[in-house]
C-alpha cells in the first residue's frame, strides 16, 4: 500500500511533526466553517420556544382555576360553618311559614314566636341544597357577603308600608292571616 503525500514528505525530511498537525488543524476548521448552515435548527428552536411558552400558560391557567376553586370551597366551608353556629332550632314547629325560592313555593313549619321573627325581618331562611335553615339576620348578612347566589328570604318591613296613593293604606292586612 502508498504511503500518504504526508508520510513520504516527513520521511525524507521535507516536513516536520509540528507543521502536519498544523496542516490538519487547518483543514479541520476549514471543514467546519464551509459545511452548510442548519436552517431547520432555528425554526425548531422557535418551536420549542413556543411550545415551552404555551405550556407556561397552560400551567398558569391550571393554577389559577385551582385557586379559584379552592377559594371557592373555602367560602363554601365558611357559609357552612356560618349556618352551623347560628341555626335556630325549629324542631317543636307547629306554624306553616310559606316562602317562594325560584319559581317554587316552599313550607315549613316554625314555632309562633320564629314565625314573629320571620315576619319582622329579624330571622332569615337560608336555602343550602335542598335543606332550609333558620338563621338571625345580622348571620344572614355575612352570608350575603360571602355569596350574593345562596337563596336567603328576610323578610323587609319597609316593603310593607303602604304608597301614599293607596286607597287600601288604612286597612292593614294582620300577620297571622292564613289564606
Amino acid at each position: 500500500m502508498a504511503k500518504s503525500l504526508q508520510e513520504q514528505l516527513l520521511q525524507a525530511g521535507l516536513a516536520d511533526e509540528k507543521k502536519v498537525r498544523q496542516v490538519r488543524q487547518e483543514k479541520r476548521k476549514a471543514r467546519k466553517q464551509n459545511k452548510p448552515v442548519d436552517t431547520d435548527a432555528e425554526a425548531r428552536r422557535q418551536q420549542a420556544e413556543q411550545a415551552k411558552a404555551e405550556k407556561v400558560a397552560r400551567d398558569r391557567k391550571i393554577n389559577r382555576q385551582r385557586q379559584e376553586q379552592q377559594a371557592r370551597q373555602a367560602k363554601q366551608a365558611q357559609i357552612r360553618q356560618l349556618i352551623d353556629q347560628h341555626a335556630v332550632n325549629r324542631s317543636k314547629g307547629e306554624t306553616a311559614y310559606q316562602f317562594v325560592v325560584g319559581r317554587k313555593v316552599h313550607k315549613i313549619y316554625v314555632g309562633a314566636e320564629q314565625a314573629d321573627q320571620l315576619a319582622r325581618g329579624r330571622l332569615a331562611i337560608v336555602a343550602l341544597g335542598e335543606e332550609f335553615h333558620i338563621i338571625p339576620a345580622d348571620a344572614a348578612g355575612k352570608i350575603r357577603e360571602r355569596d350574593s347566589e345562596i337563596p336567603i328570604i328576610q323578610h323587609d318591613p319597609k316593603a310593607d308600608q303602604p304608597a301614599e296613593d293607596d286607597p287600601y293604606k288604612d286597612y292593614q292586612i294582620p300577620d297571622d292571616l292564613m289564606w
